[in-house]
């Protein structure tokens, strides 16, 4: 995209990503992204935030060629799709300075060769006067990376977030005009690469709510105009309360776990529950992290392959630890042939859920009556446990 005005002397260079479908080799992309630079103009210096993917960098150098001199290039955040285009910027800019935190320069002269010479680095609420703007830096670490930044105008009452408040969106908007596609793409962002870090990103809300912006300006996605919208779903996703609802991944080969998930998903919605449920073989991976970032019980399902879970299901339950998400409550229920170490197996894999566990039902073979009155009562636990629950809100 064409570099586009957000502010007086401030441009969004969007470098879209429309077919890009999976990032990092792992996370699904239904929507493409953006790699968002800035370009800021003082009365005496101009600076570049942030730049883009190696993939797109010469979208970005096609904008930049008008540029007679480039002063600043500002990191917020190391990882490539942000930072990948910097070598080609300083080859282009050789007497650019390079500005980054304490952290990201160990991890830029590593990750790309940048020279040590080019650096320089800042830390919280130091600045740099461009003349007319001045850039403040706020350090907002593990969003999602050790090292990273914002950086704020206070002129333009303006602030660069970076993946903080990013969403996966390819589109040619440049500020937010669907809040309800534009939620579900940042939510999905949140649950996929943030809630790991949920009590950090906690304090950085409460250090940014201190700053007078109007506009937030991420690295992914549009910008907002309106930051009150994301600022509060944040607020949101990472306060202690959770919602009345279940997660329920599953995966059956022949019908018997997929029996007893479907008996117990409408015991729970009978009990006034909400459920979210995803056949492994087939879902989302992203769409069950959204599911995760609210609910307060997890169920697994899963049938029995080599004394063990699922192989779909033992990866489900492997990135529920890695996320770690607000789960209060969990479950385990499914089936076997001969013999079965699957409830063990599924418990060391999330260690980091501190997590009640609420019931097991494990049967041999196809279920039964009895195997169904044992998925009616752990229904009711998990519905007496929320009821009870002052953090959950039923």
């Amino acid at each position: 995209m064409h570099a586009r005005e957000i502010g007086n002397g401030i441009h969004c260079i969007a470098m879209v990503h429309w077919e890009r479908r999976l990032f990092d080799s792992l996370i699904p992309l239904p929507d493409g992204t953006s790699y968002n630079a800035y370009l800021v103009r003082g009365n005496s210096a101009t600076a570049l935030i942030d730049s883009a993917d190696p993939a797109l960098q010469e979208e970005l150098m096609r904008e930049l060629e008008g540029l007679g001199h480039l002063d600043y290039v500002i990191s917020q955040h190391s990882e490539q799709d942000h930072s990948g285009a910097i070598p080609v910027v300083l080859k282009r800019f050789p007497n650019a300075t390079l500005v980054c935190s304490t952290k990201a320069r160990d991890l830029l002269t590593t990750h790309l060769h940048v020279p040590d010479e080019h650096i320089r680095t800042v830390t919280d609420g130091q600045t740099i006067d461009l003349g007319g703007k001045t850039l403040q830096f706020v350090e907002t670490p593990w969003v999602h990376w050790p090292e990273t930044i914002c950086t704020y105008i206070p002129e333009d009452k303006c602030l660069f977030s970076c993946d903080f408040f990013g969403s996966h969106l390819a589109t040619t908007d440049l500020y937010v005009t669907d809040q309800a596609r534009v939620y579900e793409a940042a939510k999905r962002y949140y649950a996929e690469i943030m809630m790991p870090f949920r009590k950090v990103i906690t304090r950085n809300l409460e250090k940014i709510r201190a700053l007078d912006f109007r506009k937030i300006a991420p690295s992914h996605g549009p910008v907002y105009d309106k930051p009150e919208f994301i600022i509060e779903a944040y607020q949101d996703w990472v306060s202690p309360t959770m919602k009345n609802e279940v997660v329920l991944p599953y995966v059956s080969m022949h019908g018997s776990t997929a029996a007893m998930a479907k008996h117990l998903v409408a015991a729970l919605a009978d009990r006034g529950v909400t459920v979210h449920v995803f056949d492994l073989a087939v879902a989302d991976i992203g769409k069950l992290a959204i599911a995760l970032v609210d609910a307060a019980t997890l169920i697994v399902g899963t049938p029995t392959v080599h004394v063990g879970p699922h192989p779909a299901v033992h990866y489900a339950a492997h990135l529920t630890d890695l996320l770690r998400p607000k789960l209060k409550y969990a479950a385990i229920i499914g089936s076997y042939g001969w013999s079965s170490k699957a409830i063990e197996q599924i418990t060391g894999l999330i260690p980091n859920l501190k997590v009640e566990v609420l019931g097991t039902v494990l049967h041999k073979g196809m279920p039964t009556a009895e195997t169904f009155a044992q998925l009616d009562k752990l229904a009711d636990a998990v519905a007496k446990a929320h009821h009870q629950d002052e953090l959950v809100r039923t």
